[in-house]
């Protein structure tokens, strides 16, 4: 009760030792680390949170399973905001999110510095399908699809899985992979690839970006 009398055993600081750090202590150190530029390094991580590699690997599988994981977690924030910042609906509205999603990560200084830094592990990581960050965004972008599929604002020309992954197959080409075509990085001609895959007029797409 309010008026009760503090004892003394509860004012007195706990002793022995401190709780053990757990599975989202280590993604919450380790994206600290990532968006601030510096690499996440599994013995690093070890000493800081007072826990064996061995638990880390436990929970994680393996070193790039955990940067899957707070890649994961990092590109939440941004696909949240791109849906949430789209007010149109249909194909229209669809493209608009991706073209968010897209400028988003091509923009990302930590997700530029880590394919830098880590060229070959990070498109691995990245890209692969039997990981954690491209599975996770087919989902994400193939909800968003069936969203709009069952407001009856698209007829998706293909199950809305199928053309998920097409597009976030696509989006990486773009921005992570092909630098000998010279398309690395392009935005612009993302957005028009996309919206012919969405059946959307190119012309006027490109006049309402």
């Amino acid at each position: 009760m309010l008026g009760s009398p503090v004892t003394a055993a509860a004012t007195e600081p706990r002793r022995g030792r401190p709780a053990a750090a757990t599975r989202d202590d280590v993604l919450r150190v380790a994206l600290h680390r990532y968006l601030r530029g510096r690499r996440i390094d599994v013995r690093a991580l070890a000493a800081e949170l007072g826990i064996g590699r061995t638990t880390i690997y436990r929970w994680f599988g393996s070193r790039e399973g955990l940067i899957g994981e707070v890649l994961r977690r990092a590109a939440d924030a941004l696909l949240d905001e791109a849906r949430a910042q789209t007010k149109t609906r249909g194909a229209a509205g669809l493209l608009d999110t991706f073209d968010r999603v897209n400028r988003g990560l091509a923009e990302a200084p930590a997700l530029r510095q880590f394919l830098e830094q880590e060229r070959d592990a990070a498109l691995r990581i990245i890209t692969s399908s039997g990981g954690v960050v491209q599975p996770h965004m087919v989902r994400k972008v193939a909800a968003w699809i069936e969203d709009e599929v069952r407001a009856g604002a698209y007829e998706t020309p293909v199950d809305p899985g199928t053309l998920a992954y097409a597009i976030v197959r696509l989006a990486e080409a773009f921005l992570y992979n092909d630098a000998v075509a010279g398309i690395r990085g392009d935005v612009e001609r993302l957005r028009e690839v996309e919206a012919v895959i969405l059946g959307l007029d190119l012309a006027k797409s490109l006049k309402s970006s």
